[in-house]
């Protein structure tokens, strides 16, 4: 009874829908892209973040929080030819986080940073350093896990 739904919770998974096909019926849910990013390289780029705790850089400016600390599980890209899912799982995300972290890793996968400055950026913690916040239409909440001892039998 006593139960958060936001603050109980343990972790939470994303995914971001991005296409290079113009299609009527998923303009509404995912971001058109004109140029297909390496795949590759953003996954490259993702794995780095697993290495990291601090995701100030990611984060909404001028945002009240105590800490800008999330342990990501998961964060990985998929392309099944007309489109690609970014999937990440954590136990917690900063305000606008996914997209800014979709719109640095997309940089990279673009060619128009290097890979090596996903690190200098995490590390500097500075947002302006980071890469766009992609729209949020592509955005999606696909899980929320939850300690066993919060259900009621």
């Amino acid at each position: 009874p006593g139960a958060h739904a936001r603050f109980d919770a343990v972790e939470r998974s994303y995914e971001y829908y991005l296409s290079i096909e113009k299609d009527p019926f998923n303009h509404p849910f995912h971001y058109y892209l004109k140029k297909a990013p390496d795949v590759d390289l953003m996954n490259d780029a993702a794995k780095i973040l697993l290495n990291y705790n601090d995701f100030q850089c990611f984060s909404k400016s001028n945002t009240d929080v105590k800490t800008f600390l999330c342990n990501i599980k998961i964060a990985d890209w998929q392309f099944n030819g007309k489109e690609f899912v970014f999937s990440i799982t954590a136990n917690r995300f900063l305000r606008n986080m996914v997209r800014a972290i979709v719109g640095t890793l997309l940089e990279i996968g673009l060619e128009k940073r290097p890979l090596e400055d996903l690190k200098l950026v995490i590390e500097g913690k500075d947002r302006s350093s980071a890469g766009f916040s992609v729209p949020a239409k592509g955005l999606f909440l696909t899980h929320i896990s939850y300690p066993n001892d919060i259900y009621t039998k």
